[in-house]
């Protein structure tokens, strides 16, 4: 009886500290700006805000929605002066401070910075998007849907009432708009946007200093990496959105952040603002283990070998370092944020977070005979529907990661495509898709070296063969078996080819529709790697879609019920790259037992992990002397210049460039990372070590005052101290 009684008190514990954990993780979440007012402002005015949440998200006046933007669809970045002036993260940028360098003019690894408007320099298909407004447009997308519905007419059904809404909302000229499904399609918003398309890059430091630390650092914390550009919004005469012209003059903005030089300190308010592109907080347990266990683990490893190949050449040859930072530094960055978010899951045992979760969501539906009828059985369907799932899907993860990284591939099925659209609507459909694929190959071969991605494709194809035969194309197996399986005999005539010179494919792509297509049916390496694709998506694609759509009604369905039957868990929807806010706290944390780490670090450790000449850490002459003589002007505190600080943000990717703003609303720092342990807030966040991490907004200064000399920039800011005093602004002095 005691053992019972014992029992039964260990469980009521267990159930009581799962619904405290509920309530202690408040502050996580991703939340809608227009519906601040209703969930979050009390919280967020208890964490210390100042502000009130018109001041954020307002349609009637300028509020601090209208000084951040989504930058070029995949970073964000915010507004720091009436002059249009973006400040956004150097990884964010680094695309654009690529396509400018050349081994004569070398912003990689000098940096760049214009010292007037007529040196700032104009990116092609870079853009800004602003969002106006944002409305719940629920019912009416849903109008005519009904649970009964196969996925297919339910998505179609929503698809054609979203032209409608889309076609029938109010809009000024120039403006846009698009609806995005939350909380798994249960629910919809509409976002009216205003988009601008000259975007110039004004500044950008050295690599050593953006880029401080590279792959060693990146994920990791203490951090010392400057990331940070600068680039400006220009417009036509009357302020609208305009292509890039030589008549076009800087925007002038609704709002621009204040910048502030007041610092901060342990539990003071944080808040960021900014466009988070993927989470998948309300997941199964099963699905979460596959990703501890198997998923994850199999993309590193594909990661790992071409990351090797791609850094032996980097480190040896200069202009192959230019062309391919980029790659290898988005290659890299998924690579380790998938090592951090094992380890973190691991560490906070979310799979079993997770598993306790389904087990009190069960109970109650068990308790309630409404709930019991319709998802009682929910838990043990989802599960059933990712066992089926997950071979497919990792067989989709495997294709993918390994296609992806051989250039030859993407080159191949470019041309390839001209003749599917050959075969599909003729030559008009061919000269259609032609242009497409000329831009592309324009811009493609800038950065391609073959003699590199040979040895890609010979690190990728022994992966690619070690895989179950039923999606391995018979093609490749013959050409492996002839090479008796060595990848670099089956690499050598692959790529023996014409495909390598970008002059001889130009040149051939001006024939008549008919000699190119019939040349590129013929070409035995298009032909090998048509082969790859074709079998994959008979074996993979085709049938995992019907598969993959049973599990997505699932999950919309799952999503639904914890809506309704958890009713004491506020819930966000998860990231979908669209505009959220969070807010937390400045400090540190203990990642594992007997390490704890500040929240915030400063040049001394800049100069700690400084290596003459290193690839990763060395330091510019210029900011070793500042260092050395403390010269760091009104930016540094006592003799000590502040670099980055951590706080308890929930972010992801697309937070890079995300403002970092105080309790006024004002610029304290740029967000640009997340700590290693805490990668995994994509799927469970934690705030025992979800940290995110910023650059100190008084260290963007200095170097953009006193290390590049571009002290213009810094006077076009409006620089305050409201930790002196709250309501009064300050000039800058010094």
């Amino acid at each position: 009886m005691k053992t019972i009684v014992m029992k039964r008190l260990v469980y009521s514990l267990f159930l009581s500290l799962i619904l405290l954990s509920f309530s202690a993780r408040a502050d996580e979440g991703m939340w809608l700006p227009q519906l601040l007012n209703k969930l979050n402002e009390s919280r967020m005015k208890s964490l210390g805000m100042k502000i009130s949440a018109e001041d954020i998200y307002s349609i009637n006046r300028g509020s601090l929605k209208d000084a951040v933007v989504s930058f070029g669809g995949f970073c964000t970045g915010e507004i720091v002066s009436t002059k249009g002036l973006v400040l956004t993260n150097h990884h964010c940028g680094f695309d654009q401070i690529q396509n400018h360098s050349s081994l004569e003019r070398n912003y990689i690894r000098d940096g760049f910075w214009a010292m007037n408007h007529a040196q700032e320099l104009p990116n092609n298909g870079l853009f800004v998007t602003f969002i106006v407004r944002i409305d719940d447009v629920t019912a009416r997308v849903m109008q005519g849907v009904t649970k009964g519905m196969k996925e297919s007419e339910r998505q179609a059904l929503i698809d054609k009432n979203m032209a409608e809404v889309r076609k029938s909302a109010a809009r000024l000229e120039g403006q846009d708009n698009f609806i995005r499904g939350f909380f798994e399609a249960n629910q919809y918003y509409m976002f009216t946007t205003e988009t601008y398309r000259d975007i110039r890059l004004v500044g950008a430091p050295p690599s050593s200093i953006g880029n401080f630390g590279k792959d060693t650092d990146n994920w990791v914390w203490p951090r010392h990496t400057g990331d940070f550009a600068l680039f400006r919004i220009y417009a036509n005469k009357e302020n609208k959105p305009a292509e890039y012209s030589t008549d076009n003059i800087p925007f002038t903005p609704k709002r621009a952040l204040n910048v502030s030089l007041s610092g901060v300190e342990p539990g003071d308010f944080t808040m960021v603002f900014g466009f988070p592109g993927r989470t998948n907080q309300y997941l199964h347990s099963d699905v979460v283990k596959d990703i501890v266990e198997v998923s994850d683990p199999a993309k590193i490893m594909i990661r790992d070998r071409a990351m090797a190949v791609l850094d032996g050449f980097m480190r040896k040859d200069e202009l192959i370092k230019i062309q391919y930072a980029s790659k290898y530094a988005r290659i890299s960055n998924a690579w380790k944020k998938w090592q951090g978010e094992v380890l973190g899951l691991k560490r906070t045992n979310g799979v079993a977070k997770k598993q306790a979760y389904e087990r009190t969501f069960q109970q109650r539906v068990n308790e309630n005979p409404a709930w019991k009828a319709e998802y009682g059985n929910l838990l043990s369907d989802v599960s059933a529907a990712f066992a089926q799932l997950q071979p497919l899907s990792l067989a989709r993860d495997y294709y993918t990661e390994i296609v992806s990284k051989i250039e030859l591939y993407t080159i191949s099925m470019q041309l390839n495509s001209l003749v599917t659209s050959f075969d599909k609507d003729g030559a008009t459909g061919y000269s259609k898709r032609l242009t497409t694929v000329v831009n592309m190959l324009e811009d493609f071969y800038k950065e391609y070296n073959a003699m590199v991605d040979q040895k890609v494709f010979e690190a990728m194809m022994p992966v690619y063969m070690e895989q179950k035969a039923d999606w391995q194309a018979p093609a490749v197996r013959e050409a492996w078996t002839t090479a008796q399986a060595d990848p670099a005999k089956m690499s050598s005539g692959i790529y023996n080819t014409w495909l390598n010179r970008k002059d001889e494919v130009m040149s051939f792509l001006k024939q008549s529709p008919d000699s190119v297509t019939k040349v590129l049916r013929s070409d035995a390496t298009i032909g090998f790697f048509r082969a790859m694709q074709s079998n994959y998506q008979t074996a993979v694609q085709a049938p995992i879609n019907p598969l993959q759509a049973n599990m997505n009604a699932l999950q919309r369905q799952y999503m639904q019920a914890q809506l309704e039957v958890m009713t004491d868990k506020t819930f966000y929807p998860d990231a979908n790259s669209t505009m959220r806010v969070t807010y937390g706290q400045v400090g540190g944390y203990q990642p594992r037992n007997g390490v704890k780490y500040d929240y915030f670090t400063t040049l001394d450790g800049v100069m700690e992990k400084y290596v003459p000449g290193d690839y990763e850490f060395d330091v510019p002459e210029k900011l070793r002397q500042l260092y050395a003589d403390k010269d760091f002007g009104p930016y540094g505190v006592n003799g000590v210049m502040p670099v980055c600080f951590i706080a308890s943000n929930h972010t992801t990717g697309g937070n890079s460039g995300s403002p970092a703003l105080d309790a006024w609303g004002n610029l304290i720092g740029l967000n640009f990372d997340r700590v290693w342990e805490g990668t995994m807030s994509d799927i469970n966040y934690d705030a025992s070590i979800c940290r995110n991490i910023m650059v100190d907004a008084r260290y963007i200064l200095f170097i953009i005052d006193k290390f590049a000399g571009a002290g213009h920039l810094v006077n076009e800011m409006n620089i305050v101290y409201p930790k002196k005093k709250a309501s009064k602004k300050k000039s800058r002095k010094y």
